[in-house]
């Protein structure tokens, strides 16, 4: 069997099962003593070890094995949870997970499991000796898969005193009849109890069609150790592994087959056994993201096409197709939204993985941290969730380095000692919402606003006129940082400038709000999709160009006679503000006739991003409309404030106006 074809499908689940486990040990930290967090844990690694096992990679199962039984002495009472456990776990899971990603990148999934499964042995036996020479044991044990009978007679055996032991032998590999040499192992074991069971099955090794290793299920009141030994003197046996099973491993063994087992009860009746199956049949299925990519582009083609043949409709003005139009609009309304939904990813994706590295983060520091998450079924584009886990861990680290103050300050601020980091995500419109907010030190006004100056990012005279707002989003600009000393924490003085260069090129934007000694909350906007975008058309002397809706604050008519001049720039007063002109005419040095009144009424297209607002000058609006964003590919990747181009329904090709580059 070609087990390339399920790699894919292994990845994704061991990453599920990966997430699963950091979510619950986080959870266990807070509640050390609930058996069911412990129980879920090894549900996820005892799955997790059987498929590495299933797909041949030992290195993955035996190392998870490993973690596994000091889970299984976790759940039964015979270990109690610390830190020195937990830490150890953690850094098991931190292990697999670089095993798995070998393994993602076409590796074999091997790695130096050597010290942490010494730590993991040292935490079942402390009394055992670990020698210079250590070599960590391997994973011998075949998937156990039990039915309902099987279990039943184990849980007979345990009421009168018995042990349940999976034995795996390993036959020489000279060994010339090893269904003989098989057969003699099964006449030894059952000197100590009864087997339940066999694998190979019994059928297999009559015909010795089994490589050199048995493995079996041994009901006994003796011990591991004496079962072992007598086993071992059996000649051509190479190594025999004995392993003693919990009730609780078995039964979440014969839970793995519940819906084989049902088939083999005899007194559950058909009807029974069919719903059975329908509760475990999936209602979902795996979609490979390429494929939404390509139905994507294919629907943006259609909607260009949809344009057009709504121009020629209102032309033509043909009644017949006109109504036909309009009913294709309405599908084809209906088509995007379903496709836009098929295309969104809940942000608890990114998420997930932000409360281990915090809780990592927190420690290294000494600080206490609580982390707040909220939202997280908030739903994103999938290609916006790829790139907006390292803008939220910069802006996280940020918050725990800078932001929050040292356990003994906050008792001084007469604080918490546990400072609260939230990091919260909401739609508004068309947008998303992502906080990060702390309740640390604030930001210091005069502190930023002095190195400001200093670094000549702004002169003295602008910054008696910034607002609060202003101020802080000073942080923002490149190389930036307020920071006493570099940390590794927070970017070793790699200011928030990547943050803002990243959110604006998803076309969103990053704003700050902050009181001094209280904390401070980086709000991000970010667009729902990146492909198909609400825009408003404008012309500009002969050219059409489209600005996203999401930027707009205002249209309105504007005079030559309402312009005057600050400091050599040209600005408008709008509502109370003075905000500036950027005549498009000039920005993209559009031609122009010349026959045109200079007095002659124009547009101003009021922008905003942030807190800052700009008045983009244009000759007409022509409408809104719905627009498919098109690359302009890697010659034309450096133009000034056009973040792509789109065809209209007419052929004509308008470019899109990125506003963030034109505000000022």
């Amino acid at each position: 069997m070609d087990l390339n074809n399920y790699l894919e499908l292994f990845i994704e689940e061991s990453k599920e099962h990966l997430q699963t486990i950091n979510n619950e040990l986080l959870n266990l930290e807070t509640e050390p003593e609930n058996l069911t967090i412990i129980n879920e844990i090894f549900r996820s690694a005892h799955t997790l070890k059987g498929m590495a096992g299933s797909m041949g990679f030992e290195d993955l199962a035996s190392l998870t094995h490993e973690m596994e039984n000091v889970l299984d002495m976790l759940r039964n009472s015979k270990l109690k949870i610390n830190s020195e456990i937990m830490d150890v776990i953690f850094k098991c899971v931190d292990l697999i997970e670089k095993m798995v990603d070998i393994i993602e990148q076409g590796g074999d999934g091997k790695a130096d499991v050597k010290d942490v499964v010494m730590k993991l042995t040292l935490i079942q036996d402390p009394s055992e000796s670990i020698l210079d020479n250590y070599e960590p044991k391997v994973n011998n044990e075949a998937e156990l898969v039990l039915d309902e009978f099987q279990l039943s007679v184990i849980h007979e055996a345990k009421k009168t005193g018995n042990s349940v032991y999976q034995i795996k032998v390993t036959l020489d590999q000279k060994c010339v009849m090893k269904s003989v040499r098989a057969f003699i192992v099964f006449q030894t074991a059952e000197e100590f109890g009864e087997i339940i069971q066999s694998s190979p099955p019994v059928e297999q090794i009559e015909e010795e069609n089994f490589e050199h290793s048995i493995s079996l299920l041994l009901l006994s009141d003796r011990s591991m150790q004496e079962i072992q030994k007598q086993l071992l003197n059996i000649s051509e046996i190479k190594d025999v592994y004995v392993s003693e099973k919990t009730m609780q491993y078995l039964e979440d063994c014969a839970s793995n087959s519940s819906v084989d087992n049902l088939k083999n009860d005899k007194s559950i009746d058909q009807e029974e056994l069919n719903a059975s199956k329908k509760k475990q049949r999936s209602k979902t299925i795996r979609v490979d993201i390429d494929k939404l990519d390509q139905l994507m582009n294919l629907f943006s083609e259609l909607i260009i096409d949809r344009g057009r043949m709504e121009q020629i409709s209102r032309e033509s003005q043909n009644t017949q197709l006109t109504e036909a139009v309009e009913h294709m609009t309405r599908i084809s309304t209906d088509l995007q939204g379903l496709i836009l939904n098929m295309r969104m990813v809940p942000v608890e994706q990114v998420f997930n993985r932000f409360p281990r590295m915090v809780r990592d983060i927190a420690k290294d520091l000494d600080k206490k941290v609580q982390l707040i998450v909220e939202g997280q079924d908030t739903e994103l584009d999938r290609t916006v969730i790829d790139e907006i886990g390292d803008p939220l861990v910069h802006l996280l680290r940020n918050a725990l380095d800078h932001g929050l103050e040292s356990t003994k300050e906050r008792i001084s601020a007469k604080k918490d000692e546990e400072g609260k980091v939230t990091l919260k995500a909401y739609h508004s419109g068309n947008n998303v919402f992502i906080e990060v907010s702390d309740d640390g030190k604030g930001i210091d006004r005069e502190k930023v606003l002095n190195k400001a100056i200093e670094r000549g990012v702004v002169s003295k005279e602008e910054a008696k006129n910034l607002s609060d707002q202003q101020v802080y989003s000073l942080i923002l600009s490149s190389g930036f940082s307020t920071a006493d000393k570099i940390s590794d924490i927070s970017g070793r003085g790699v200011g928030l400038d990547v943050v803002k260069t990243k959110i604006e090129s998803l076309g969103g934007s990053i704003s700050i709000n902050s009181t001094f000694g209280q904390g401070s909350t980086f709000s991000i906007q970010l667009p729902l999709t990146l492909s198909i975008i609400y825009s408003m058309l404008v012309k500009v002397a002969k050219e059409t160009y489209a600005i996203p809706f999401t930027s707009i604050v205002e249209i309105t008519k504007f005079s030559k006679k309402q312009e005057t001049t600050i400091h050599g720039e040209r600005v408008i007063q709008f509502r109370g503000q003075v905000v500036p002109l950027v005549f498009l005419k000039e920005v993209f040095q559009v031609p122009t006739d010349n026959s045109n009144n200079s007095n002659e009424d124009m547009f101003i297209v009021i922008v905003k991003k942030g807190n800052q607002s700009t008045a983009l000058v244009v000759d007409s609006v022509i409408g809104q409309q719905e627009i498919v964003l098109k690359s302009l590919g890697g010659y034309l990747n450096n133009l000034l404030a056009i973040s792509g181009a789109t065809i209209l329904g007419n052929g004509e090709v308008a470019l899109i106006i990125d506003p963030n580059q034109l505000i000022q």
